[in-house]
């Protein structure tokens, strides 16, 4: 990705600094090189953030473009207003009870009306959905905060400010920017508070089978993870007119997001655009599907829905791309459903060009961005994946069975790729998060599942009932640990108290350094990580409430 672009871009910055362009007004509306984008404050909630809710990053992927590598969105001088979160991608919603289509929907993208258990493609979404989100501080030239600036920024007061994307987990089938619990003005707000600025960013990517379909007709098969580098080239070449420093990105993915962000990481080993990984409940090293060799998966949906042409691709596709988006979702998302066997799959596989087979040996031959990362898991992450327990929703589903899940799929991940790392020289940082608060969990065995860290990260935790003051203090601390790693992805958390993972240190997982945060009523501690990672390496019991 060139840089061609930047001081340009810095330019514009810092001339609307100079001229004293500091007032709301002035701030809500930003030009970039794809167009210039008016946004809104939430003058009741978050006052001191600017939102831009949706800007292209990428030509819509509709009609002939449908399954094909994103196009960079045009140079464009023309005003769009971003005062709405665009439509998520394509994604269907399950008629099956979860625990995400009942008691903690706030994770879901935005249905506005529709039924969370609709059996049917999510209405408020369209191919036309390559769209990223930002939230930035108000700015003030005269505002003193504690980071250098960058050599760019010299002339100003006001410096550059680090930038997280956020990649939306969602099982590679689901997810997006318009989700309640992943709106980052909080993060944004305590970041401003604490004299410690940010900008986040999300982004809409293509899933299921809009975005993995492994047809026999097309070359790019992955596209959901070119949608993902594209968002991040749009970042970098555009954020600086934010206020953003594009030499201090932090890659952030939460569940799928997390592998994909590591995806990324290998797929651009000498180009990744970031400074730092944030993999959360989510890394490379899961089991990436091996390739249906005979496409047979996009053969069988194409047959079922009228587009019957097994030996001839470039016929089969071109009939595909005449479907209705909604018939192709609700196909897939009915089968699966109904439990219907062999299972009909479409997630990122390994093509050899941005998606590989086997990450510990890339990682062993330095094929990785050599940045640093912070690798994250929560203590009971399978209790809400595990199948739901209808029957008895108050007592919950089998323990024994979520604490297996959770080593083989979320702890053993997270081990194996710290310890990897670590073998290359790599700073990686690790954390656990054992929280279990009435705000987030609505019923006591949840405890800390899958993704309940997000709310505690973006702000968002306070929506059920009443938020308890430990839990502040808990939430506190871990902005205050993501924005240190923002500002200095190496040190930045090394000054907080935390210990990195050294290989070097001790044993075939490493220095077995972890933080742990909410356990015992206490917010941060420094801990062994074979308190955890033991579970994985020796068979020992699991601890899934520390």
């Amino acid at each position: 990705m060139s840089a061609l672009a930047l001081p340009l871009l810095q330019l514009l910055f810092l001339t609307s600094l100079a001229a004293g362009a500091t007032g709301q007004e002035q701030q809500l509306t930003v030009q970039t090189a794809t167009g210039t984008y008016t946004g809104l404050i939430d003058t009741d909630a978050f006052p001191g953030v600017r939102q831009f809710r949706s800007i292209a990053y990428a030509e819509p992927p509709i009609g002939a473009r449908r399954w094909l590598a994103p196009v960079a969105a045009p140079a464009s001088r023309r005003q769009f207003f971003a005062r709405r979160f665009p439509p998520s991608c394509p994604q269907y919603q399950s008629r099956n009870l979860t625990a995400w289509t009942t008691n903690i929907t706030d994770f879901a993208v935005r249905l506005y009306g529709q039924s969370f258990t609709a059996g049917a493609m999510a209405q408020a979404s369209s191919e036309d959905c390559l769209y990223l989100a930002v939230w930035a501080p108000l700015l003030n030239s005269s505002s003193s905060v504690t980071t250098p600036t960058t050599a760019a920024a010299n002339t100003t007061q006001q410096p550059l400010l680090p930038v997280a994307l956020f990649l939306p987990g969602g099982d590679f089938v689901g997810g997006g920017v318009d989700v309640p619990y992943q709106r980052p003005a909080g993060l944004v707000a305590h970041a401003a508070a604490a004299g410690q600025p940010v900008i986040a960013v999300t982004a809409n990517y293509r899933v299921n089978i809009a975005g993995f379909p492994w047809a026999a007709g097309l070359a790019a098969q992955n596209v959901g993870v070119l949608d993902m580098r594209a968002a991040l080239e749009w970042v970098y070449a555009n954020i600086a007119a934010f206020g953003g420093d594009p030499a201090r990105i932090t890659l952030w993915g939460q569940s799928a997001g997390g592998v994909a962000a590591d995806l990324l990481a290998y797929a651009y080993p000498d180009d990744p655009l970031v400074a730092g990984l944030f993999l959360q409940s989510g890394t490379a090293m899961v089991n990436i599907s091996y390739p249906d060799a005979g496409h047979t998966n996009f053969t069988f949906v194409a047959r079922n829905v009228g587009c019957d042409f097994p030996s001839d691709p470039a016929a089969e596709l071109a009939c595909m791309r005449q479907v209705p988006m909604s018939l192709l979702q609700n196909f897939v998302g009915q089968y699966k459903d109904n439990g219907t066997r062999p299972s009909l799959t479409f997630k990122p596989v390994p093509d050899g060009e941005r998606v590989f087979f086997n990450y510990t040996a890339r990682t062993a031959a330095g094929r990785i961005a050599r940045v640093p990362a912070l690798v994250s898991t929560t203590s009971n992450e399978q209790s809400t994946l595990y199948r739901y327990p209808t029957t008895n929703v108050t007592a919950g589903p089998w323990q024994a069975g979520v604490d297996a899940a959770t080593v083989g799929v979320f702890v053993c991940l997270a081990s194996n790729t710290t310890a990897a790392r670590a073998r290359q020289g790599l700073t990686t940082y690790r954390y656990e998060y054992a929280g279990n608060f009435s705000s987030l969990t609505p019923l006591p065995w949840m405890g800390a599942y899958h993704a309940s860290d997000v709310p505690m990260l973006f702000g968002t935790y306070g929506g059920r009932t009443g938020v308890e003051p430990f839990q502040r203090l808990v939430a506190d601390a871990m902005q205050d640990s993501l924005i240190a790693f923002m500002y200095d992805a190496e040190n930045g958390l090394r000054a907080r108290g935390w210990l990195p993972h050294d290989q070097l240190a001790g044993s075939a997982v490493g220095g077995r350094n972890l933080m742990r945060f909410a356990a015992g009523g206490i917010v941060a501690q420094n801990v062994s990580a074979a308190q955890v990672d033991d579970a994985c390496v020796l068979g020992t019991k699991y601890n899934s409430s520390p």
